[in-house]
């Protein structure tokens, strides 16, 4: 008996997706969370294919091929036109790919997958060029506002008289804000410049002149110096800024000689707050710059995982004479995100610096370690 097109469109649509995916005889998919992930059935991309359980919508990000039912995706990876498709997903018979039509894709695919390297590359290159310049303009930090700007975060000059070579200012330097095609720049003044040395020397525990990257952040210049506002029409913007290629890095504010204890912070003014506090007395103590940087990628198809991609090579590890490496978990921020984070980092290191043990420091529900030196928490 022959149906109606409109209920045999309804039914095709309603089949459990993982049996179409069995029908195309499509590889190496794995459940991730909500979506099936793996390699494109057309063009090969690695992990840039993924099909919705739920709305059965898929997407190469690769090669582009995309649609929103089980029949579209019989369609573009069959290379079937709509009735055959329909048609084909009333029976059982796997489907073959054209093996023509594939080849085309992948070879469209990986030149735009050149391009878009190189144009990554390009703009690398050109961000590094931006930090080693404006590294190269500041000044050395003793007699400028950075050290205002740090008594305003309870970093006062009994507590730290020496400032850290790694802290640099800029009297008069631009915030410079993409804003929809439009390079523009939202505010200038006095600016605190934070080196952010590249991964290799972090890596290998070796000094180096060279920066790949700057954390900048911008001085009200009127007193008490805290934060620069910045806005922009009816916007604010966060004051800090990093220009360059940061991944792997750290801005290494102490290293006494000898340390064989590395305590790491997000930021610069956590990490300062453990180093005045003498958390660990002749420890070395470096800013991390952001969990993303600290943690590195997870393991792939686990979503908030807290086990490491120990394939990504760009992530922060500590250079050998880390013994022990202490991450300092800020509280004022998702807590089972930051710790999955936390652990990762501490997982990786763990894993490639043999004998390493690892710790995170919880500053406290709601607040970062800045504010327990301030008083925030109310003691």
């Amino acid at each position: 008996m022959n149906r109606p097109e409109d209920f045999r469109r309804l039914e095709a649509k309603a089949r459990p997706v993982t049996e179409i995916v069995a029908l195309l005889k499509i590889p190496a998919l794995r459940v991730n969370g909500t979506e099936l992930t793996g390699p494109c059935p057309l063009c090969g991309g690695k992990d840039r294919f993924n099909i919705n359980l739920r709305t059965h919508a898929f997407l190469c990000r690769k090669c582009g091929i995309a649609g929103g039912d089980n029949i579209a995706l019989v369609e573009q990876v069959a290379q079937m036109g709509f009735r055959e498709a329909l048609t084909w997903l009333q029976g059982d018979a796997p489907a073959e790919i054209d093996p023509a039509e594939a080849a085309r894709r992948r070879a469209r695919a990986e030149a735009v997958e050149r391009r878009q390297a190189e144009a990554t590359d390009r703009y690398r290159r050109q961000a590094i060029g931006d930090a080693r310049a404006i590294w190269q303009r500041s000044v050395p930090a003793p007699g400028t506002l950075i050290a205002a700007y740090l008594a305003t975060r309870g970093i006062t000059a009994d507590l730290l008289p020496v400032l850290p070579p790694a802290l640099r200012f800029l009297p008069d330097h631009p915030y410079v804000k993409k804003i929809g095609r439009e390079l523009v720049t939202l505010h200038r003044g006095p600016c605190m410049i934070a080196a952010i040395a590249p991964a290799a020397a972090v890596r290998e525990g070796r000094p180096t002149a060279t920066v790949d990257a700057v954390h900048q952040t911008w001085i009200d210049p009127a007193p008490p110096h805290g934060k620069a506002a910045i806005r922009h029409g009816e916007g604010s913007y966060p004051a800090k800024m990093v220009r360059g290629s940061k991944k792997g890095g750290a801005i290494r504010l102490a290293t006494p000689s000898g340390a064989d204890t590395l305590v790491m912070g997000e930021g610069i003014e956590t990490t300062l707050s453990a180093l005045v506090a003498q958390a660990v007395p002749g420890a070395a103590y470096w800013a991390g710059v952001d969990l993303g940087n600290m943690g590195g990628a997870g393991r792939p198809g686990e979503r908030m995982s807290a086990n490491p991609d120990l394939a990504d090579e760009a992530a922060f590890l500590p250079p050998p004479w880390v013994r022990r490496l202490i991450y300092v978990m800020d509280g004022d921020s998702n807590p089972k995100t930051t710790r999955a984070t936390l652990e990762r980092g501490l997982r990786r290191a763990m894993a490639l610096r043999p004998g390493l043990t690892g710790q995170i420091v919880h500053a406290g529900a709601g607040l970062d370690l800045n504010d327990v030196l301030t008083g925030k928490d109310g003691e």
